[in-house]
């Protein structure tokens, strides 16, 4: 509901009458922010900051990440809702939340017209190193369609929601190119002819010409674990960096980026008016980084589009030097740089995060890059210290 307000912004705005009108009933049904409280929040969480849980706007699932052997069995969420809305069963009511149970909550609008579903559930950390990009599924555009999204699966078999891409947001551009786009034409979609198995395709894409009305042109396809918040995706550049959240939870020690990809660049790239930039050539870029989760004074931390390379708090980074035009299979295989010593007990607690990000354009955070652009990529693997053993 909250994308509602993003296309209203873009329409033409009612008469100036409507000012002197009631205030309607509001017709927004979200979930905005999840949290509990416990009295020894170290005994369930790693971290003050797992209590609580920013769900995004399009999000149906709020998961909150827990420790083994932690009791769930008699939880309270409490939840900050939109205005005027309802839900049910009731902010704060107890519920068993042992072995992954999911509990659904049902959000009604002011206006009693909307509502929407979202599953609550309490889920051991995982941290897979290990990615094959089997597990896809379709999931409903804000602005209608389907577009893929991935994830890896947990230990128990179910959908991490790990990976993100930026589909969500050329969803929302859709309805301005030309109606209804299908799935397998979207920025980022699967291929069935993998290095094994199925792998991604990430293509630089046009947004039309409301895209280029707003100097975001194209959209790079991309793939990266982390979250991307499609309510910001609209809201010129900064907001569009700030668009994407990259990393989850890692406890393990990176040592080597491995995978396979093939890419071929569109040439000449274009800015955010799709307007020629001589001398540049389209590239892909393929990384992994590791960061400190929380700041020296206990504050979570999340790295962005704007400060995911050069952020202080950011360990190690493994970056293939060069993303060369090949219609073949080619190999990757790169150390991680590291920049300060892994903390072990950090490392044990849940301290630092990762992420493992994809894009066919090098500068498509900055609507910069050649349509046309395509990167394949599968069987990646972080190699850590481990695995090495």
């Amino acid at each position: 509901m909250k994308f509602t307000n993003i296309l209203l912004t873009i329409a033409v705005c009612s008469s100036l009458t409507s000012c002197f009108k009631d205030e309607p009933l509001n017709a927004e049904c979200d979930i905005e922010q999840a949290y509990v409280h416990t009295d020894n929040p170290s005994d369930i969480f790693f971290a003050p900051s797992d209590t609580l849980v920013n769900v995004l706007s399009d999000a149906n699932n709020i998961v909150f990440e827990i420790k083994e052997g932690a009791d769930v069995s008699a939880m309270a969420p409490i939840f900050h809702i939109t205005e005027g809305a309802k839900i049910e069963p009731a902010s704060g009511s107890v519920h068993d939340f042992s072995d992954e149970k999911e509990v659904t909550y049902k959000v009604t609008s002011e206006d009693g017209n909307w509502s929407r579903v979202y599953n609550v559930s309490f889920r051991l950390t995982e941290s897979p190193n290990k990615f094959d990009f089997e597990s896809i599924r379709l999931v409903d555009g804000s602005a209608g369609g389907q577009f893929y999204e991935w994830s890896d699966l947990s230990k128990s078999g179910g959908w991490m929601g790990n990976w993100a891409t930026g589909n969500p947001g050329f969803n929302l551009s859709a309805q301005f190119i030309g109606g209804s786009i299908p799935p397998e034409n979207y920025p980022s979609s699967p291929i069935t002819d993998g290095y094994k198995g199925k792998g991604v395709k990430l293509e630089t894409m046009s947004t039309g010409s409301f895209g280029s009305m707003v100097n975001m042109g194209i959209a790079a396809g991309n793939l990266y674990i982390g979250e991307f918040d499609a309510s910001k995706a609209l809201s010129g550049t900064d907001g569009a960096l700030q668009a994407t959240s990259f990393g989850r939870t890692f406890d393990k020690v990176p040592l080597k980026l491995t995978g396979w990809y093939k890419y071929k660049s569109g040439g000449e790239c274009v800015d955010g008016k799709r307007k020629p930039i001589p001398g540049t050539y389209d590239k892909g870029d393929i990384y992994a980084v590791i960061y400190r989760n929380h700041d020296n004074n206990n504050k979570a931390i999340t790295l962005h589009g704007d400060d995911v390379l050069t952020s202080p708090y950011i360990v190690a980074i493994a970056r293939v030097p060069e993303v060369k035009d090949t219609q073949e299979w080619t190999s990757f295989d790169v150390d991680f740089e590291y920049r300060s010593e892994i903390d072990k007990q950090l490392l044990a607690d849940h301290g630092y995060n990762l992420s493992v990000v994809f894009t066919s354009s090098i500068e498509g955070a900055s609507f910069k890059g050649a349509l046309g652009s395509t990167l394949i990529v599968d069987e990646v693997e972080v190699v850590c210290e481990e695995t090495t053993e």
